[in-house]
């Protein structure tokens, strides 16, 4: 809005088109062309479709034009006005402060606030134009003063082809809009003009060159703001000043004259006038509260204008849409040589690969549609045009299977397709982290890029310390290296060699070539697990050196003591620890090292008991030394601590992770005892011998104390063991039991996030006369597959609240049949979806009494669909609540939801699967399911229980494609689909983790958006993820 000379604008501009008879060429009037021909009539269209001419209306300028006459509205603002002046001259400097600051900020706020609100209400569900009706200010017949008293207000301020009685509600209603905005936007720009001059100061300590260039800069700013208003104004008329097209629709979107100097020129430089006046009254509080209200009116744009221009004007476009491109010569050469496109493609955000809705400054052909949402027509405008139609397909999902299931993996992958945008975003791009977006802490460069940015934030914000509390920051970082790394790493090595968990991850959230038949998982999970190991077991090392040179000081005298000893064995161990690192590296290989066996299963293994591993078993122990002999150097009870923690730690992993996994993957193949422990025995073996022969006739009774002390030993290590085996098995239930619980109250718990609101009007209404009651599916049952509709039919008395709802919930989750104490998760739908904005109920009239009617009830039916169905299987029951609050009147079921599975694994059974699940993911929209799959649109389909279904009708009117028939004529897929959201794509990932027990990622669903492709996928994570 304007902040000199008018009020501010929105950022949408118009532009009068008209089209001649011989001729759909639009030809575009200029914007500021004085008179407009007389043959020229510009059309409006309201919401219900009624076409209307539109009449000449005139700015706000005319309010202060004495020619011009002035309604009661007018003279309301007027004095206003003129009262803000008037308080100016008559209040003391410190008080007009005060008091402007408090005016200017309750208009601003009813500016920002208050008609960001009711615009945004008005932009959804029309909702002033329906509080119009509802009140009956312009019914003749309901309030004819009332009526007659708004035509006297506008009539006198329009011109002679406006006539009130001919024009529809929709219109007058904005006209009658006009006039608060009118009264908020001036009453704004004065009230801070007024609070800048009652903060009028000259600064001191400035020089005069200083003053004369801030006034002439504050006097440049000011004359740029009017500028820039007035050019808006003359792009965008009142049509667009006062947010027309929330009203009735007319004309496109077209972006020229000020609006391609800046993005959203009327809410960023159109405010540089807060900024000269600013300068020129030479005040903080004045910038102060510039800088706030400027802030306030981008929220206005961020909350209101760009959302409904979304809504308005924005066109959906799917994701995963595939469209074949013209490459290169060389690139459509290597193309055609190759075997198989193979979607080289990488998971990225699931944002889509085609352009955004425009800004608002970056054309105007980025707006322009084939439908005529809003439309400037002339008197000679064909009559065709307005009677364009498009196809709608309105039937659900399918089973029966085309000629394509009868295609094999292998055909499928030995086919070339054409190149698309998709498939080239996928194939370089792959979830990238930007900044701290993505991050992977299972990916290495990720880990790496948290811990580098841990450590310099650390260093920057950790504070001088004393050195007691450094000694003690060095002793935790380095016990936090060394049990992340035997813990930590030894924890998510087991879970791969129990359930593959790292390569389960890499296939969950990326996406791989088609054919790589899962390789590309196991070697990107390997390749970081390196990556990853490699990086801790140096920070191990690095930390543990970096403490003990905290706490080493070089001896004074050698010799005294015990220095030069802890020296020379501290040596020594480290010495040892170095050989057997390198001895144990010659033997295991990088295969070994890096734990190969834990992820290749193909790389042929053996056990070879040669080098170090001759004389022992795990001579990793013997590697931990150079901890203790850096802590003998050292002196330091805090090292030996941490070497003491270290070797235990390091004990855990290899009895816990590393000799289950050999066990598991060389049985009894393994030897029990090493070299050095077949010397020990036989060495205690003819020791004992030999003291049996010395002892003489004592030997018999040496002997028996030595058994019974074995025993002893025995005995008390079986019991323990029993102890621990019996204590894990009584455990272990109950652990699980907890485990579930956990999960139950976790779900229950987000269930419970609702306030149970009740009416405490339940008297006024019989119970008895509400009811409602699920439709059975086509087979006379209540199981309906994942992602079906769900008919309800629902009665309620003549006069029952307008705000009544139905919802859907778990079997179980409430333990009441009179007031639903649970959330239903966005499963539910309004009985009236009309008296409905999003959640908020709206206050419209209740239906009046028919006295002639026999029935004092109403029927009805409502459908979930869609994002309202439940995704989960499971049993639910539906539940009927009274206006707009949790009462039960009446409830009904249980229904069962079911997903369909594979006869048996293989790709024709699978992907006959998708082929039913996917098209009900995606609402059943022809212009998102696969080609291959329309062909069964029209024939009834086929129930996972009971092989049939009940019919559907798509949620979306989005047209079908021009494509959509092709069947692959372009060179696409006809296994291709695409998606309107992730949310489709989210729905989809479900199905699939309920259908086949695979886990995958909205972002690989929307990388491959291929019925072959992505059966491929889950053959192959069953096949690499199967014991």
């Amino acid at each position: 809005m304007a902040t000199m000379d008018a009020p501010q604008s929105n950022l949408r501009q118009r532009r009068k088109e008209q089209r001649t008879s011989s001729s759909d060429e639009t030809i575009t009037t200029s914007a500021d062309a004085e008179v407009p021909k007389r043959d020229e009539v510009v059309w409006g269209k309201t919401p219900s479709g009624e076409v209307f001419r539109v009449p000449t209306t005139h700015d706000v300028l005319t309010l202060f034009h004495p020619g011009y006459p002035k309604s009661h509205i007018d003279l309301f603002n007027l004095a206003l006005l003129g009262l803000q002046i008037v308080l100016y001259l008559a209040l003391s400097r410190r008080a007009a402060q005060v008091f402007f600051f408090f005016y200017f900020a309750f208009w601003r706020g009813a500016y920002d606030l208050g008609l960001g609100w009711v615009l945004t209400k008005q932009s959804k569900r029309k909702w002033i134009v329906r509080e119009v009706q509802r009140l009956g200010w312009l019914d003749e017949k309901r309030k004819p003063e009332v009526r007659q008293w708004i035509k006297k207000q506008l009539a006198g301020k329009m011109g002679k082809d406006y006539s009130f009685d001919e024009l529809p509600l929709e219109y007058n209603t904005w006209l009658l809009f006009r006039q608060l905005v009118d009264i908020i936007l001036l009453n704004d720009f004065l009230a801070y003009c007024m609070f800048a001059f009652s903060c009028f100061r000259v600064p001191e300590g400035l020089s005069m060159t200083v003053h004369v260039m801030r006034w002439i800069g504050g006097i440049a700013l000011i004359a740029f703001n009017l500028w820039v208003k007035t050019e808006a104004h003359n792009v965008v008329k009142d049509y667009g000043w006062y947010w027309g097209d929330v009203f009735f629709q007319r004309g496109a979107l077209v972006f020229d004259g000020v609006f391609e100097l800046a993005p959203h020129p009327m809410y960023s430089v159109g405010y540089a006038g807060y900024y000269g006046l600013s300068l020129i009254v030479g005040s903080y509080a004045v910038l102060f509260v510039s800088l706030a209200a400027h802030a306030a009116q981008f929220g206005f744009l961020v909350f209101f204008e760009n959302p409904h221009i979304e809504r308005t004007y924005g066109q959906r476009k799917p994701l995963a849409q595939r469209s074949p491109l013209l490459l290169p010569k060389s690139s459509r050469k290597l193309e055609e040589s190759s075997e198989t496109h193979g979607r080289q493609s990488s998971v990225s955000s699931i944002a889509s690969v085609d352009a955004p809705t425009p800004a608002a400054t970056e054309g105007e052909t980025a707006t322009e549609s084939e439908e005529v949402y809003t439309e400037t027509e002339t008197e000679q405008e064909s009559e065709s045009t307005r009677n364009h139609k498009t196809k709608r397909h309105n039937s659900l999902g399918l089973s029966s299977v085309n000629s394509r299931d009868e295609l094999s993996r292998s055909h499928y992958t030995k086919r070339v397709q054409a190149v698309s945008q998709h498939d080239l975003f996928h194939r370089y791009f792959r979830q990238d982290t930007v900044f701290l977006h993505h991050v992977d802490l299972l990916r290495a460069s990720d880990f790496q890029l948290v811990l580098i940015m841990t450590y310099a934030l650390a260093f920057a914000f950790i504070p001088s310390l004393s050195p007691g509390v450094a000694l003690a920051l060095h002793g935790a970082h380095a016990l936090a290296w060394c049990l992340f790394h035997s813990f930590g790493l030894g924890l998510l090595l087991r879970a791969q060699s129990q359930s593959k968990f790292l390569v389960r991850h890499y296939l969950k959230h990326y996406h791989y070539p088609q054919n790589d038949r899962g390789e590309g998982a196991v070697q990107e999970a390997f390749q970081n697990w390196k990556v990853i190991y490699n990086l801790s077991t140096t920070m191990t090392y690095a930390s543990f050196v970096g403490l003990v040179w905290r706490t080493y000081t070089i001896p004074q005298q050698w010799t005294v003591g015990n220095e030069l000893l802890r020296h020379t064995l501290g040596v020594i161990m480290i010495g040892l620890h170095i050989w057997s690192t390198l001895e144990s590296y010659e033997v295991l290989g990088l295969f070994g090292w890096f734990f190969g066996d834990f992820f290749i299963e193909d790389f042929p293994s053996h056990l070879e008991y040669t080098g170090i591993y001759r004389y022992l078993n795990n001579p990793e122990m013997i590697s931990g030394a150079a901890f203790f002999g850096l802590a003998l150097i050292s002196g330091s009870k805090l090292a030996f601590a941490l070497a003491v923690v270290r070797l235990l730690s390091q004990w855990w992993f290899l009895s816990k992770v590393e000799n289950p996994h050999m066990r598991k993957l060389y049985g009894d193949s393994i030897r029990s005892d090493a070299g050095f422990v077949k010397v020990i025995k036989k060495v205690a073996q003819k020791n004992a011998r030999l003291l049996e022969s010395r002892a003489g006739r004592h030997a018999p009774e040496i002997k028996r104390v030595a058994r019974e002390v074995k025993g002893t030993f025995d005995k008390v290590y079986e019991e323990t063991a029993e102890v621990v085996e019996e204590f894990l098995a009584k455990s272990r239930p109950r652990i699980s039991e907890v485990v579930q619980d956990t999960k139950v109250l976790l779900q229950q718990s987000r269930e419970r996030l609702v306030i149970s609101r009740v009416a405490s009007d339940l008297s006024a209404y019989d119970t008895k006369k509400y009811k409602v009651s699920i439709v059975p599916s086509a087979d006379g049952t209540y199981r309906f597959h994942l992602g079906e509709p769900i008919r309800v039919k629902w009665r309620a008395p003549l006069r029952h609240s307008r705000k009544d709802w139905i919802g859907i919930y778990r079997v179980g989750a409430n333990q009441s049949n009179l007031v639903t104490k649970t959330s239903s998760l966005g499963m539910w739908v309004p009985v009236h979806d009309d008296e409905w904005d999003g959640d908020i109920p709206l206050s419209l009239h209740t239906p009046e009494a028919a006295s002639t009617s026999a029935s004092d009830v109403e029927e009805g039916e409502v459908v979930f669909r869609g994002g309202v169905l439940p995704w989960r299987t499971g049993k639910y029951e539906v539940r009927y609540h009274h206006d707009g609050k949790y009462n039960v009147m009446s409830l009904d079921g249980p229904f069962e939801v079911v997903v369909e599975k594979p006869s048996s694994l293989d790709f024709t059974s699978v992907r006959k699967t998708l082929m039913h699940i996917v098209p009900l993911c995606l609402d059943m929209d022809p212009s998102l399911i696969p080609q291959s799959c329309k062909a069964q649109l029209d024939a009834p389909t086929a129930n996972p229980s009971s092989s049939s279904s009940s019919p559907s009708s798509s949620e979306d009117d989005a047209p079908v494609p021009d494509d959509a028939s092709a069947d692959g004529a372009d060179g696409r897929d006809p296994d291709d689909f695409r998606f309107w959201s992730e949310r489709q794509a989210k729905r989809i990932s479900l199905a699939v983790e309920q259908a086949f027990g695979v886990e995958l990622t909205p972002e690989v669903i929307v990388a491959d958006a291929n019925l072959s492709a992505l059966a491929n996928r889950i053959l192959v994570a069953k096949e690499l993820l199967s014991d």
